[in-house]
């Protein structure tokens, strides 16, 4: 009987239920954009953790004080000293066959024995012609230096000893090869601060070469200046 005495207005009914469909999207809404905060959070560490990980992996260790020149410069003058020793012992292969060479401490020094008529006509201090080819290469050898380094050559030949076992004073026939050999090669191009010529107490008929590659800040260079000619 009430609700036909009292009956609820319909206007207000409607408000209400749009209301409370108005709430329901609205917390929707707000649920979907927290899940997509979160997820993007999550995402976002996952991405970090993970560029984090490969930035440690595959970044390339380097000393402190060093810089990639330095590496560069390292390796230019390791590849020079080997090019250098490499280019003299083909020298020899194709020019001087007779001469026995071996490297004494790689990238630094090279050693060559040969005798005497290999490089002079038989009794004399003149330097036989099949003998040029490899004065001319040689000279191009010392000549290329590359940046940091300096090539020299010690030509050592033997000679007799005086009675007190001494060098002798006078110049003999080694003593003249010396200087024709050094001659020789200054006037083909060498630098002339390349090039060392020395006596030896020994056998005449025989020679050494020594190659040095040398840094251009050696102290040696300015301690004992040129190579000095050791004994054979």
């Amino acid at each position: 009987m009430n609700e036909f005495l009292n009956p609820t207005p319909s206007g207000h009914d409607g408000r209400t239920g749009t209301v409370y469909v108005y709430l329901s999207l609205f917390f929707l809404v707000l649920a979907f954009f927290i899940v997509l905060v979160a997820i993007s959070t999550v995402e976002k560490t996952k991405s970090k953790a993970v560029m984090n990980s490969l930035t440690s992996t595959f970044t390339t260790y380097q000393p402190e004080g060093t810089k990639p020149t330095d590496f560069t410069a390292k390796e230019g003058e390791v590849l020079g000293r080997q090019a250098f020793q490499e280019k003299i012992t083909g020298i020899f292969a194709t020019t001087l066959q007779v001469a026995k060479v071996e490297v004494v401490k790689p990238g630094r020094l090279m050693r060559a024995q040969m005798p005497s008529s290999a490089m002079f006509e038989n009794n004399e201090a003149r330097i036989k012609q099949n003998a040029l080819a490899f004065l001319n290469r040689t000279v191009a050898a010392l000549g290329g230096r590359p940046p940091g380094l300096r090539f020299d050559l010690e030509f050592v030949i033997g000679t007799p000893t005086t009675g007190d076992k001494l060098l002798p004073v006078d110049e003999n026939l080694p003593m003249a090869r010396a200087g024709a050999f050094a001659r020789e090669m200054i006037s083909r191009g060498a630098p002339p601060d390349s090039v060392a010529i020395g006596l030896a107490p020994g056998d005449p008929e025989k020679i050494t070469l020594r190659f040095y590659v040398r840094r251009l800040d050696d102290p040696s260079l300015e301690r004992l200046g040129p190579p000095r000619a050791g004994p054979q």
